[in-house]
C-alpha cells in the first residue's frame, strides 16, 4: 500500500509538470517565431480585420508578441504563468471558432485544418495555469 502512495501519477511530479510546461509554451512559441519570421504579421491582421475585429493588425502584432515573449515567461515558470495560459487558451479558443471548427476536427488525414491540434493546445494549457496556479496557492486538505 505504502509502495502505492509513493509512486508518482501523470505530471504529478515536479520535474514532469516542468518539461510539460516547457513544451507546451515551445509548441505555442513555434507559431509566434514563425509568423513572426514568415512576414506573417499583416495577412494575420488582414484575416482578424475581415473577420470584423478593429485593430487587425495591432491584434496581430500583440497576438505574435505575446507567442514569443509570453512564452518564455510560462517557460521558466513566472508567477504570470497561469494567467499567461488563460490568455493563450482564450486565443485558441477564438481561433478554433473561427477557422478551425468550420474544418471539422482532423488537421490531417480524414480533414485538413481541424480543431484536434487546438482542442490539445487549451487542454494543455489549462492543465499548466491549474498546475501552476495549485502551486501558487500551495497544498489544500
Amino acid at each position: 500500500m505504502q509502495d502505492q502512495e509513493n509512486r508518482s501519477t501523470l505530471l504529478q511530479t515536479p520535474l514532469q509538470m516542468v518539461l510539460f510546461r516547457v513544451l507546451v509554451a515551445a509548441l505555442i512559441g513555434v507559431h509566434g517565431w514563425a509568423r513572426l519570421l514568415a512576414d506573417a504579421i499583416y495577412p494575420f491582421g488582414g484575416f482578424l480585420d475581415a473577420q470584423g475585429f478593429p485593430f487587425g493588425i495591432a491584434i496581430a502584432w500583440a497576438i505574435t508578441l505575446l507567442e514569443i515573449v509570453g512564452t518564455i515567461l510560462v517557460m521558466v515558470g513566472s508567477r504570470h504563468t497561469s494567467i499567461l495560459c488563460l490568455v493563450f487558451a482564450t486565443v485558441y479558443i477564438v481561433g478554433i471558432a473561427l477557422v478551425h471548427a468550420v474544418e471539422g476536427w482532423f488537421v490531417v488525414g480524414l480533414g485538413r485544418n481541424g480543431m484536434e491540434y487546438s482542442v490539445l493546445l487549451v487542454a494543455s494549457l489549462l492543465l499548466v495555469a491549474h498546475a501552476h496556479w495549485q502551486k501558487r496557492e500551495g497544498p489544500t486538505e
